[in-house]
């Protein structure tokens, strides 16, 4: 039963994932809930109410699930995209690119709405006093 849930559960990175790693590092789902809606308080009023009501909105979503795989799956994603949020969002080098391997396991229909996004976020991240990014 337990080669099952590694085959469900692939990773979408190139660092393999251990399940017994991860559920060490990771937070109850509330605790999480909550350390996720804080840390986009560092953020600009754009990005965190864009942020928090994703954030929301998934966690809504999953609130039904029962399935241990699902779960820890949606705990490890969350979990790893706190880690990744910038402490500075001021800085630019803080923001990370994605993953080249993400890109290929996402349907066409995630790489549309990837692409509606980016032009949707130009409109807020113009370069200010002639500033080239």
């Amino acid at each position: 039963m337990h080669s099952t849930f590694f085959r469900l559960a692939e990773s979408v990175t190139t660092k393999h994932l251990d399940l017994r790693q991860a559920s060490v590092a990771l937070y109850p789902p509330i605790p999480l809930y909550r350390r996720l809606l804080r840390a986009h308080r560092r953020l600009p009023i754009e990005m965190r109410s864009l942020g928090d009501d994703y954030v929301k909105t998934e966690f809504r979503r999953h609130r039904e699930i029962t399935n241990p795989v699902h779960i820890m799956g949606f705990l490890t994603q969350w979990k790893m995209y706190l880690d990744e949020l910038p402490r500075d969002p001021s800085d630019s080098r803080s923001f990370k690119k994605l993953d080249p391997t993400v890109y290929e396991k996402m349907s066409a229909e995630q790489l549309g709405q990837l692409y509606e996004f980016m032009h949707a976020t130009k409109e807020i991240w113009k370069p200010v006093n002639g500033e080239q990014t």
